[in-house]
């Protein structure tokens, strides 16, 4: 709906619209009846312009029964140099440089800075507590001037459904980078300001769908140049004397407290060797004759004297791991994105350590079929565009993942491609019953391979290697809190989306879920062929709410 007063305007739109300053927005009222159940995040928008001379600053109000369990932000368009691979599809709202709609940020107090001749958004969010009798609330969103008078509003009904989500079961991770915390605050790894940094950071990490965390006991060899190095964050403090070695895990205690504390359930190892082969050990920092020493790195192959400190390190950590409670929640990587050329290198650095690793849960992002047929992965993580041969054997415990190259046809979240392709994804992984899915920027605010440190509000795109929106999903906000993007609410909407399918498949069985999410689809569901429209999310969504109510 939209009202229209003299100057102003506001239109009521879905989470899932991206509004540009440059370009009116639609109103869809068929993705505007909004429905949700207890222990979700429901969020719709309110598009805001208007004609006059000059600059006005507005009080935002919410008339709402449920009024304090109500969050609104303003959605702010940030730089993108680069939006697109040249390599893309047709699924894009843009490939230009330009603002693209993505940081959601508080308002100061109510306050809303209103630009003549430009689109803006406001993002309201609704927390759906069980303390909320069931039914349907209207919210209002209205702006007020300096003379208290209400220039423009929109009404959005919202249904409560009085059942709740269940436990999420998919396991999800967005590698967490500690260090570029740390790099962008400016402050020493593992002080006292740092750990609240991460502290915070994690919080967030967790209430949003993440339940496992990338966990730094030696700094993760990934997006690194050969060569080079990413700012050291080592969990565990290691002496060595005589080529013997002790291991101090006092701070991974703390570490893993925090995370339980935030609900992460969840904890994979950095991995044990390096990105992209599989050569060579990860940097790790060893107190040796009373000087913090570089004893091993680039210059230390994978076999060798670095299957010598193993041997002593992983007994230390799997017990460690076991009186933290947390083995049987521990999952360990080889190295990441292995490729057919290094199948040797990958088996040989695997096979250095499964004596000590038998048992345990092994990941890795991998996408050659080779590798599963070698038996090199009994879990592998598949990129989506490369994940049919693994569904077609039946390949159990199967992960999926997206990353930059993921840029065509499949599910993604760059800030270019519309939400919907984002949105999607929680839905795909239920049909083919992935056990976890994968990402690896949940705050990278490095350039590619880590040359350089960059700011993410006035960079995007990793120094113009990745398409915006790829490498992370928050950004450091002034007060050392994460601050939110449009792109992980979306995200967050496809956890919810799964966890309302697992609940209706405890009512139904799977098939008939399956059924209800293909019903008036002219194909079925894959990673590549799939609905696009926010019409069939919200109204399916609707569907898959009604249907519970059946059983309430």
């Amino acid at each position: 709906m939209e009202k229209q007063n003299n100057y102003y305007r506001m239109i009521l739109l879905s989470s899932l619209n991206k509004v540009f300053a440059d370009e009116e927005p639609l109103f869809f009222p068929e993705c505007c009846r909004l429905s949700g159940l207890y222990g979700e995040t429901v969020s719709f928008q309110a598009a805001c312009s208007f004609t006059g001379n000059e600059k006005e600053t507005l009080r935002v109000d919410i008339s709402s029964a449920l009024k304090k369990y109500i969050r609104i932000r303003q959605v702010i368009s940030v730089p993108s140099a680069y939006p697109a691979h040249v390599k893309r599809d047709s699924n894009y709202l843009r490939y230009t440089p330009g603002l693209y709609p993505d940081l959601l940020r508080n308002l100061d107090p109510d306050e809303f800075v209103l630009l003549p001749g430009v689109w803006q958004s406001l993002w309201i969010d609704l927390s759906l507590t069980h303390d909320i009798p069931g039914g349907v609330y209207p919210i209002t969103v209205s702006l007020i001037n300096g003379a208290e008078l209400t220039v423009a509003s929109v009404t959005a009904a919202i249904e409560v459904i009085p059942a709740s989500l269940p436990d999420q079961e998919l396991i999800h991770t967005e590698w967490f980078h500690g260090d570029c915390l740390a790099d962008y605050y400016n402050v020493s790894v593992f002080s006292e300001e740092h750990w609240h940094i991460l502290e915070n950071f994690i919080t967030l990490y967790g209430k949003k769908g993440m339940n496992m965390i990338l966990t730094p006991i030696f700094t993760p060899p990934l997006d690194t140049a050969r060569g080079g190095e990413r700012t050291t964050i080592q969990l565990v403090e290691i002496t060595e004397e005589n080529n013997q070695y002790q291991f101090d895990f006092t701070r991974l205690k703390r570490w893993v407290a925090i995370c339980k504390a935030s609900g992460i359930k969840y904890f994979e190892m950095a991995h044990l060797f390096t990105q992209w082969g599989a050569g060579f050990a990860p940097k790790i920092l060893v107190m040796k004759n009373g000087e913090t020493v570089r004893r091993f790195g680039w210059h230390t192959p994978a076999i060798g004297e670095y299957t010598c400190f193993l041997n002593q390190f992983l007994p230390a950590l799997k017990e460690e791991l076991k009186i933290l409670g947390i083995l049987d929640d521990t999952w360990f990587h080889i190295s990441d994105e292995p490729r057919s050329a290094h199948l040797e290198s990958y088996a040989a650095a695997r096979e250095s350590v499964m004596s000590h690793l038998k048992g345990c849960k092994l990941i890795d992002a991998l996408s050659e079929y080779t590798f599963y047929e070698a038996g090199l992965s009994e879990r592998p993580v598949c990129a989506t565009d490369h994940i049919e041969p693994f569904l077609q054997h039946g390949v159990p415990h199967l992960w999926s993942y997206y990353c930059t190259a993921q840029c065509v046809g499949v599910a993604n979240r760059f800030m270019a491609m519309p939400s919907e392709r984002n949105r999607i994804y929680g839905i795909q992984v239920y049909k083919f019953g992935i056990e976890g899915i994968l990402h690896w920027g949940f705050n990278f605010y490095n350039s590619e391979y880590s040359k350089e440190h960059i700011n993410p509000y006035l960079v995007t795109d990793s120094g113009g290697s990745f398409p915006s929106g790829d490498a992370f999903l928050v950004y450091p906000g002034a007060d050392k809190n994460p601050e939110e993007s449009i792109r992980l609410m979306i995200l967050n909407e496809a956890i919810q989306d799964h966890r309302a399918l697992k609940l209706l498949e405890q009512y139904i069985g799977r098939e008939a879920v399956i059924k209800l999410l293909e019903e008036d689809l002219s194909e079925p569901i894959t990673f590549d062929t799939y609905p696009k429209s926010s019409a069939y999310l919200t109204l399916t969504r609707n569907k898959i709410n009604r249907t519970l109510k059946q059983y309430i």
